[in-house]
Order: C-alpha cells, then structure tokens, then sequence
C-alpha cells in the first residue's frame, strides 16, 4: 500500500509517500480502505515533534479517517465487509495511522457509517469532536446563550460555529478578514467581529450594548487572552482549548477580579481528559454522525489534496489562508 511516514521530525518534508506492505487484519480486527483522510493540528505537531503524546518512530501520522471495511478477521460480529465507516486514532493507543491506503483496528475501535453518507465530509469529523465536547462536556451544566468563537473560520471554529447554532446560540464569530467573515456567516454566525478592524472587545461590546457574551472560546492562548476576559457577561466564562501562542500571559486573577466585578470564570480544556473515557467519546462520536447524516452538520472542504502531496497540505494548512478543513485522498 502507499502512505506517508516519518522517519524524522521536522518541515513538512519529511512526511515521505512511500510503499508499504498493506497490514491484514487479526482476530477482532477489520482491513479499512481509506476514502478520505482529514489533515488536523495534532498532525503538525507530530511532525514537528512538538505534540506532548508523540507516537515512536517510524511512523505513520493521521487521526482521522473514512472508508471502507474490505476484509474482516475471525470473531468479527458488528462490522461487515463493504460497510463504510469513520475511523479516529483517538480511539487508538498510539494516534496515528490514518495517512495510509489501507489501516487495521479492532471493531471497537472504529464507528459504523450509514450508508449513503458523504465520506468526504465524514472525513472531518475530528474537529467536530472538539466542538462536541467543548460546547457538552466542557460547560459541566452552564448555561448560556451567547458565545464569541475565535479562529471562526478555521476547522475548530467552524464546527464551533455551526454546533452552537444547531444548539440555538446567539454566535459572534472573530475573523480577520471579509472572506472570512463572509465564510463565518456561510456557517451560521450571526454576527462577525474583525480583529483586524479594531479591538475585539470593543466590537463585542458594541454588538452586545455592552454587556458582552455568556462565552468565549479561545485556542490561541498567549498575551491576548486576558483581555477576552472583558468580552464576558456577568457569571461568564472563558475556555482556553490550544495554545498556539503559548500559555496565557499576565494577570490572569486581576483580569477575572477586574472592576466592574462579574464572578467569571477560566477553563483549560484539552480533549486528552477524555483519554480513559471511551464511552463519552463514542456518545459524542455518534451523535455527530447522526447530525451529519441528518444534514445538521456540513464540514465544509477548502481543498482535496493527494496523499502523495502530504507536504503541500501541510504547508497549506500552516499557511493561514484555510477555511474549514482539508482533506487528503489516497
């Protein structure tokens, strides 16, 4: 079979399209074909060797996949060959494996599709699995009615945007650019604040009469996470998912302490809290089939790449000028 490996860290170079031989499936395990293969952060990361659950080398990078059983080993009960599914190396010990023609898991490890559903959608499922746990399990039971997405065009974001809104949530997206916010509102926000066009918690206060949004939804980190703090509501909260730019920087208890006094409150969440949770995973997993299947959900696709272009897609993804998700086919 052919996939991408690593044999090293480094540019996106070393992501090498190589001939491998294809693996075959041992008892409990099913043979995937892949359709389409979703290009995701932690895979930048991984090449990069920045990611703190670093699979050993040689290896095959990718989290997420769609396709099609082609074979199944003996004990097999749920799956059946022809039928299509989402495989995600979440579910997986070592995450990664899906830049590949052809993969093997355990059945419990890989969710059934139903027929008819758009594989290449399918395929960019991961980010929606963020999305997922950041509006569900992160929240813990708190209630709100608005929320500021940052990134709001970019994979994380707008699955943010469009769960929110299936959710019934007023959603203000931050965008850096027309196309952007053009592309923002594609997705369901409902309004558009333009970091490059003033500072954003004037703009959230302008849009809001000044009472600022329930939420905020960060994955940038850095120096400009504390002032978020002041885009909040009273009783509001910030969640920081990523650190692109590094931990928060300042004050953090003086920005929450701030005059005049709202009782806010900070979480940082990573979807590696839900390692040891599989039933979680697979309950949000399933719903996010449904609601695509359903039409509730749509990952919009910026460009299908070749799985022989692995490095072009990187340097696309890491180019700043993505919006919604790329996807690879093999």
């Amino acid at each position: 079979m052919k996939a991408i490996q690593m044999t090293e860290t480094g540019g996106p170079d070393v992501l090498k399209y190589v001939e491998l031989p294809t693996p075959r499936p041992g008892a409990g395990e099913v043979l995937v074909k892949a359709h389409a293969i979703g290009v995701c952060m932690p895979e930048t990361m991984v090449r990069k060797g920045t990611y703190n659950w670093m699979p050993p080398l040689p290896v095959i990078p990718g989290i997420e996949m769609s396709g099609t059983v082609v074979e199944a080993g003996s004990g097999v009960r749920a799956l059946r060959v022809g039928q299509p599914v989402f495989v995600s190396a979440r579910e997986f010990k070592v995450r990664a494996g899906c830049y590949a023609e052809y993969l093997t898991a355990a059945e419990n490890q890989v969710f059934a599709l139903p027929e008819g559903i758009d594989l290449d959608l399918a395929a960019g499922l991961s980010n929606y699995q963020v999305a997922w746990h950041l509006l569900n399990t992160a929240l813990k039971g708190f209630q709100y009615e608005s929320v500021l997405v940052l990134a709001a065009a970019g994979g994380v974001g707008t699955a943010l945007v469009q769960l929110a809104k299936s959710y019934a949530k007023h959603v203000v997206g931050v965008v850096s650019s027309d196309a952007r916010a053009a592309f923002a509102r594609e997705q369901g926000a409902d309004a558009i604040v333009d970091r490059k066009c003033g500072n954003i918690v004037d703009q959230v206060k302008e849009l809001t009469a000044g009472r600022g949004v329930d939420l905020v939804l960060d994955m940038a980190g850095g120096a400009g996470t504390l002032a978020l703090f002041d885009c909040l509501d009273r009783f509001g909260q910030l969640i920081l998912y990523g650190r692109l730019q590094g931990p928060p920087a300042g004050n953090m208890h003086g920005a929450i302490e701030k005059a005049p006094v709202r009782s806010l409150g900070f979480r940082h969440f990573t979807i590696h809290t839900l390692d040891d949770w599989p039933e979680l995973r697979a309950r949000a997993t399933h719903e996010l089939i449904h609601m695509l299947y359903e039409g509730t959900i749509k990952p919009p696709i910026y460009e299908r790449v070749p799985l022989a272009e692995a490095p072009r897609a990187h340097r696309l993804f890491e180019s700043g000028q993505v919006m919604g998700k790329i996807i690879m086919k093999p």
